[in-house]
């Protein structure tokens, strides 16, 4: 063994030792190495690096949300990116593509292949010679007709041993969860009786044992394969919860952000430029942990965002957004945040604990239901229970505030966006925010789940024909924030590791500044939260007078020593002293 692949090994070691300390490491960090093809040739040597720019904005979206009967998914969402975001998106997360049993996708029965209706491998792979590919790995739980758990039933491997079973009466009050289901659920087994094995989230989402290091060599063979299809992006799906220990939260446990990264050394070695995201839906000092030592999660999901701006919004009033911005830790060389509003699932109100107080999340349920939206729920001690989150389309979350509804939907919902595309980080749009889908209440009562509210399918043709309609508010959100995609993207003070400045404005403006790396652009990244026009002297921003500034969304000019800004409800203005390549 040459001497990167011996360092590899201990580095490899190193990591199991927090694991498994009662486990003979060698011949497992051996099986690691080879499982990931690093033991038959020399691994590449690890690195830190920023493998993103300002170019970066990527498309949530599932495979089938865009729907043809002649063709696969795959095949419809490769034909819309090109046709309509070939310049404005450098990566696309397609949620769950492979066979499962619920959840839309996150109870998987089958990890090494592509749902047929989607279409294959192939199919995976001409996307990813487009643009980066994000990649769920759904690693907490498998479905409950997923071979292994069949396998555990009938007390055979593989799977005999990968479920977390616990006896009667086991101590779990204070295990932490997302639902109000019963965590046990009772197994009937051929020869072992009944068990009751360990569910986070649905009695058919059953979690997987980590304890048992054969369950990790699985997720090893798992991520190799996907790496051999061209998928460089992993999204380490409810990842928090990995590892289970009775009389403890069983959240966020020293052998989970371990094994995060053991995942980041190994991919790393594969290809220098993999990325690990952590998909954490917890409290924001909880979220932020998963950047380690910058040696842990590449990118984490920024989830204190999305309820704290939709509070701005909705009250006109920035000041907690603005408190929560000033506490942000830059992310370091080598990590960036994840910058999303909306996503398939809620908007999470337990990354807002700390930051909002029961009042105002109570004020946050009470509108979103006055939209048509929904609340999920979670379990507490006793029986009690607390909001999980908001099931709502965005666009029609935004059709009002607290007051109600008025004229300023599509405004106030560029502003949003305007103001996620200009933060520190990378940012996502979810596909049925940039096409400014509406609630799908049918689709909710179809399901049962209230999820479903923003899991719209659309059809291909109708689709086309809403994009194509300039009277039509699809067209007309669809082509706005394509034009501040492109904006953004030519912009280097937008690199997602550019310094960030929090302005200290009133509490109906919400700015901050970006300031490139090469310190040779500023951006000022103004943005009225409010339904009333707002006037600022530009002398509080304190612009350099050696430079001539200009709003890089409208073009208009400022002399920054006599003049006032004004701002109309719900604008936004990129004032910079330079202008980036905007064909790039």
């Amino acid at each position: 063994m040459d001497t990167h692949n011996r360092e590899l090994l201990a580095r490899v070691t190193t990591h199991l030792k927090v694991i498994y300390p009662q486990v003979d490491l060698n011949p497992l960090a051996l099986e690691l190495l080879d499982v990931m093809g690093l033991t038959t040739s020399p691994p590449l040597p690890a690195q830190f690096n920023n493998p993103w720019d300002e170019s970066d904005v990527w498309l949530i979206t599932y495979g089938d949300s865009i729907q043809d009967p002649h063709q696969k998914g795959l095949v419809t969402l490769r034909k819309f990116l090109s046709r309509h975001l070939d310049k404005e998106l450098t990566g696309v997360h397609v949620l769950p593509f492979f066979p499962y049993t619920s959840d839309d996708g996150f109870a998987v029965s089958d990890y090494l292949s592509v749902r047929k209706e989607l279409g294959g491998w192939d199919d995976i792979q001409r996307l990813a010679g487009d643009r980066r590919v994000m990649s769920d790995v759904v690693i907490n739980h498998c479905s409950s007709e997923h071979p292994w758990f069949k396998n555990f039933l009938k007390n055979q491997p593989p799977g005999r041993d990968y479920f977390v079973v616990m006896d009667e009466g086991a101590d779990l009050r204070q295990v932490v969860r997302p639902r109000t289901s019963p965590l046990l659920r009772p197994s009937e087994t051929e020869d072992r009786g009944i068990l009751n094995v360990w569910c986070t989230f649905s009695h058919d989402q059953v979690d997987l044992n980590f304890a048992n290091p054969a369950v990790l060599i699985e997720f090893a063979r798992i991520l190799r394969f996907y790496l051999d299809c061209g998928i460089r992006v992993f999204r380490l799906d409810a990842v928090a919860f990995l590892w289970k220990e009775e009389g403890s939260p069983s959240l966020n446990l020293p052998q989970t952000h371990e094994i995060v990264r053991l995942l980041r050394t190994l991919i790393e070695h594969v290809d220098t430029n993999a990325i690990l995201i952590t998909e954490t839906n917890i409290p924001n000092r909880e979220n932020l942990s998963y950047f380690g030592n910058s040696n842990e999660a590449h990118m984490v999901y920024n989830f204190s965002l999305p309820p704290l701006l939709l509070h701005s919004l909705w009250s006109g009033d920035c000041h907690y957004l603005k408190n929560w911005l000033m506490s942000m830790p830059p992310a370091q060389f080598g990590t960036t945040y994840f910058n999303f509003l909306a996503s398939h699932d809620g908007i999470g109100l337990r990354p807002a604990e700390g930051l909002l107080d029961d009042a105002e999340i109570d004020a946050l349920v009470r509108t979103a239901e006055a939209f048509g939206g929904q609340v999920s729920w979670r379990a507490l001690e006793h029986g009690a229970r607390k909001p999980y989150e908001l099931n709502i389309a965005l666009f029609d979350a935004l059709q009002g505030t607290h007051k109600g509804k008025d004229g300023y939907n599509i405004e106030r919902f560029i502003c949003a966006h305007a103001i996620m595309l200009a933060l520190e980080g990378i940012p996502a749009l979810y596909i049925h925010s940039l096409i400014g889908t509406h609630n799908d209440l049918p689709r909710v009562t179809a399901t049962g789940h209230a999820r479903a509210i923003n899991r719209h399918q659309w059809d291909a043709g109708q689709l086309e024909q809403a994009l194509a309609d300039p009277a039509s508010e699809h067209h007309q959100v669809f082509e706005r924030l394509k034009a501040l995609i492109r904006l953004r993207k030519a912009q280097p003070a937008f690199h997602p590791n550019a310094l960030q400045f929090t302005l200290h404005l009133s509490d109906a403006i919400f700015g901050f500044r970006r300031h490139s790396l090469d310190r040779t652009q500023n951006i000022f990244a103004l943005n009225n939260i409010t339904d009333q026009p707002q006037t600022i002297p530009l002398t509080e921003l304190n612009l350099m007078l050696q430079h001539d500034w200009f709003d890089l969304i409208s073009g208009q000019t400022y002399d920054s020593l006599t003049e006032s800004l004004s701002l109309a409800p719900y604008q936004s203005v990129w004032i910079s002293n330079r202008r980036g390549n905007i064909d790039r």
